[in-house]
């Protein structure tokens, strides 16, 4: 663990203050849930919670058969971070964080869809271009996003790649529901 040098008081409604630099270094947002952990140590620990994380097999599954399917490399991700992908190269993008980009796409429940020849960066650590993302939305909150990269591929995505990818996005934002 790193000392970070700060000291806060809990006040008299057991609440912590987490500091504004840790929160932006963490991208931590304003209502953003958190997991609590405590150690026998008497640690406790604060672990940004990723609903979707939660899917991990199933949503690990459907990218792996819309890949092979596609022949197009298929990435689940939650409003920070890849958390799941399938496809060639797919190892390059496992627990990046998502772009600026992608985060106002996901923020802002847009789809960027194939018909409309746009892209946008995947991660902030690399160059590779995502063609189509489908927010991920969960009892009217959206929680992340299905998206199709085009993994060196000659042809372009069309429109039975979008279906395929608001299919997953539905099936996904349902099985969080239940």
């Amino acid at each position: 663990m790193k000392a970070t040098g700060i000291v806060r008081r809990i006040d008299d409604l057991g609440r912590v203050v987490i500091p504004k630099e840790i929160r932006r270094t963490l991208r931590l947002r304003e209502a953003d849930p958190l997991e609590i952990f405590t150690d026998k140590d008497g640690e406790i620990i604060l672990k940004k919670y990723s609903p979707i994380g939660d899917l991990g097999g199933a949503a690990k599954e459907l990218m792996e058969a819309i890949a092979s399917t596609t022949g197009f490399l298929c990435m689940v991700c939650d409003q920070d971070q890849i958390v799941v992908a399938s496809g060639k190269k797919s190892k390059d993008f496992m627990e990046k964080n998502i772009s600026k980009d992608l985060e106002t796409l996901i923020r802002d429940r847009k789809k960027v869809l194939a018909e409309e020849k746009k892209t946008f960066r995947i991660s902030e650590a690399g160059d590779a271009t995502g063609q189509i993302a489908v927010p991920i939305v969960s009892a009217g909150d959206v929680v992340g996003a299905v998206i199709l990269a085009s993994d060196e591929k000659k042809e372009s995505p069309g429109a039975v790649e979008e279906r395929l990818l608001e299919t997953a996005a539905a099936y996904l934002g349902k099985m969080m529901e239940d």
